[in-house]
């Protein structure tokens, strides 16, 4: 087996055991909503130490429902994940490019240097 492959088997059980050991240990159970996101545990913790804490600013737009904010979330992360996947396979064709332009100026020297 190649070492990339071996890197890559790994770090796929690595997300994978961070994905589900959470849930199989019972991380978590402690809690009325175990997994909520980071927004929601820091406003329990100001609401917790300081009652009258008033926020500084409210958000531009509130979504309807939390499957509407869970939906933009989704469609935030999928133009991220494309933006990046645009620009890496751009760097990868330009390599690839760049490398078969060296391959054909070294084959045409080497076909002038026979002649």
């Amino acid at each position: 087996m190649k070492r990339n492959t071996k890197i890559n088997l790994l770090l796929l059980l690595a997300v994978v055991a961070l994905a589900v050991l959470p849930l199989a240990l019972g991380l978590g159970d402690d809690k009325e909503e175990p997994f909520t996101g980071a927004d929601g545990e820091a406003e329990t913790a100001i609401t917790e130490l300081e009652p009258d804490y008033e926020p500084w600013f409210s958000p531009l737009y509130e979504p309807p429902s939390a499957e509407i904010e869970s939906g933009l979330f989704a469609l935030q992360a999928a133009i991220g994940a494309g933006a990046l996947s645009y620009y890496f396979g751009v760097r990868r064709g330009r390599r690839q490019g760049e490398q078969r332009v060296l391959e054909r100026q070294g084959a045409e020297s080497t076909a002038d240097e026979q002649v």
